[in-house]
């Protein structure tokens, strides 16, 4: 067993070696975006016939604002402040080379009534509205094909105002699918950050199709019973950096997709080099950090650490299905504390939910490389539900250094998946338990490697010669 053990060790630091150095380039990446962008013009948003009552509609307000700002879009840009009041207005679109900045005592409100939400065309790589048939309600804050855009502020508030929509949801009165507070599309160089949002229709903050994201020192909130309130969900995007944030929500506080089945699969735009840091938060229904369902344009380099997750359902989740094809691979998530969480970590293959009845059921996930190392666990329910699909490849899961306090026997229920485990607490289930036989079957961080003591690199040196052999 210790010499398992040793193995595998000097396999993770093999692996180390060998990686690309995506997740060093995301961090100094990350940092770039942080910086902030001035802006020589700047409007405020009662020049437009803004009243911040509560009660007076804004919607053209904001987009005559907008419209005005677009002639300094090639004069280095211009910020829209938002001051002090409560803004209520419909939903609005952004332009490139633009600065939305909110008072700390600024609010902006999303309309109750529906009519001022827009019905757009559905995503191409979900073929159809998520929740229904036809198209979908237009975010709050939109935008589509757009370059140098910031959401920012002092600790202002966006507040979407949900629970009209959660109501129509939940009695089947929907014709569309809800709308998400902000979604931008097709848009690079993106800042979101020092603002708070609360009581999303939907999803909170969706960047589809984008590039160059940075989401940083935000608060989402909304009712831990609310229906499918998801925080953070990067989609078909790349170059993502989400940093210090709290959420608290009804679903997923940060999750990972890439289109839906046949959709995603033609329309193939990935997720890939994605950064989360530091995050905390609770859900009563959904997980810290997961990937999918909807993966199949493919997610990959991903790098998780420094969360806390307390009170939820899940940990750490990757769900999938036959028909999704894709792939989730290359994925790193270290230094997780998990507080009273039910399920600290959980794969599921047969997750269901399909656009319609065309897609390929034949059209199966590739789930490989996964790395979960350095975790902490106080009552736990379920160390872990690890469920793969019969026939496919769920392949190189490793466990590492997992420590997790567990009141439920047995702790680990597996089943058609494959991959290792060194240092872990309670013993992992059966198929985790093998001795690998490559150098970089469990992927780890390139700029996370490891010291190596005269033993541990004794230990390598040796292993490299029987493996040359």
């Amino acid at each position: 067993m210790r010499r398992s053990k040793v193995l595998l060790g000097v396999l993770l630091v093999l692996a180390t070696i060998s990686e690309s150095p995506w997740a060093a380039a995301s961090s100094s990446y990350c940092k770039q975006m942080g910086s902030r962008t001035f802006r020589p013009h700047s409007v405020t948003i009662t020049e437009f016939g803004a009243v911040g009552d509560g009660v007076t509609l804004n919607t053209k307000a904001f987009q005559n604002a907008i419209f005005y700002l677009h002639s300094f879009a090639d004069k280095g840009g211009a910020q829209l402040f938002v001051p002090a009041g409560r803004w209520l207005t419909g939903s609005f679109s952004l332009i490139s080379h633009l600065t939305l900045s909110l008072d700390n005592d600024a609010e902006i409100i999303g309309s109750m009534d529906s009519s001022e939400w827009p019905v757009i065309d559905p995503l191409p790589s979900y073929g159809r509205g998520r929740e229904l048939p036809g198209g979908r309600h237009q975010s709050l804050i939109h935008g589509s094909n757009l370059t140098d855009v910031i959401i920012t502020g002092d600790n202002g508030t966006i507040d979407g105002q949900g629970i009209v929509w959660w109501d129509w949801f939940q009695n089947h009165t929907l014709n569309y699918t809800r709308p998400h507070l902000i979604e931008l599309m097709y848009s690079t160089e993106v800042v979101i950050s020092n603002l708070t949002f609360k009581n999303s229709p939907f999803w909170a903050i969706h960047p589809i199709y984008c590039s160059q994201v940075l989401v940083q020192n935000v608060t989402i909130l909304a009712p831990l019973d609310s229906p499918n309130t998801d925080g953070i969900d990067p989609d078909s995007s790349t170059n993502v950096c989400i940093e210090d944030c709290y959420i608290s929500t009804g679903d997923d506080l940060i999750v990972i997709k890439s289109g839906w089945d046949e959709y995603g699969i033609s329309f193939a735009h990935p997720s890939s080099n994605i950064s989360i840091r530091g995050l905390a938060g609770e859900t009563r229904s959904g997980a810290g950090i997961a990937f999918g369902s909807e993966m199949s344009g493919g997610i990959s380099e991903v790098q998780a650490e420094g969360i806390h997750i307390f009170n939820s359902l899940h940990g750490i989740r990757l769900k999938t299905s036959p028909g999704r094809g894709g792939y989730v691979r290359n994925i790193y998530i270290s230094d997780v504390t998990l507080t009273d969480v039910k399920i600290a970590i959980r794969i599921t293959g047969q997750y269901g939910e399909h656009p319609d009845d065309k897609y390929d059921e034949n059209a199966l996930p590739i789930i490989n490389r996964i790395t979960i190392k350095d975790i902490v666990g106080v009552n736990i329910s379920i160390a872990g539900l690890l469920e793969g699909i019969m026939g496919d490849n769920f392949s190189s899961i490793c466990l590492y250094n997992v420590f997790l306090n567990v009141t439920t026997d047995p702790p680990w229920q597996c089943s058609y998946i494959q991959g290792y485990s060194n240092l872990v607490s309670p013993e992992s289930c059966e198929p985790l338990r093998d001795v690998p036989n490559g150098t970089s079957v469990c992927y780890a961080a390139n700029h996370l490697r490891p010291h190596l003591s005269d033993a541990d690199r004794s230990a390598g040196s040796s292993f490299m010669k029987l493996t040359s052999l």
